[in-house]
């Protein structure tokens, strides 16, 4: 099953990020829900809010020290869980996605723009971001359970 969200969640991401590049760049946002929502093309050349910007090599180093260690992680764990094998599947996915920009782009895309009015802008991100985001807090869940 890991490798099945793994294949999909790369699709997505990579389908995603192309209509990104093709559509949004050059041009004016597409608003999905005004003051609210935005569809807005971005070339992120750091990591998680912009932060070692520049930085390509170092962060694919971390990037994939982090993979081999997820990856070992998984296959050395006796009790894979659904919700064990799906952060991590989400998690990996998110890291090979956004690696795959930084060496074949030096930056990643980012294109799904949250905010508030013009007060307050989440960072833009995209469908990787997403999947590592939401495999950390899955990955926080099992590890919760499994302490108690």
């Amino acid at each position: 099953m890991i490798y099945i969200i793994f294949i999909i969640g790369l699709i997505l991401d990579y389908l995603t990020k192309i209509w990104a590049i093709d559509t949004l760049k050059g041009k004016p946002d597409i608003t999905v829900i005004k003051g609210f929502f935005d569809l807005s093309y971005l070339e992120n050349r750091g990591a998680a809010f912009g932060i070692f910007q520049g930085r390509v090599y170092l962060l694919a180093a971390v990037t994939l020290l982090v993979l081999v260690v997820l990856f070992v992680n998984y296959v050395k764990t006796k009790k894979k869980t659904l919700l064990f094998t799906l952060s991590n599947a989400l998690i990996l996915t998110g890291a090979v996605g956004n690696l795959i920009d930084r060496l074949r782009y030096g930056f990643v895309v980012d294109f799904i723009s949250w905010h508030w009015k013009e007060a307050y802008y989440f960072p833009t991100f995209n469908v990787a971001d997403i999947c590592v985001t939401v495999g950390t807090g899955l990955l926080i869940i099992y590890i919760l359970k499994e302490v108690d």
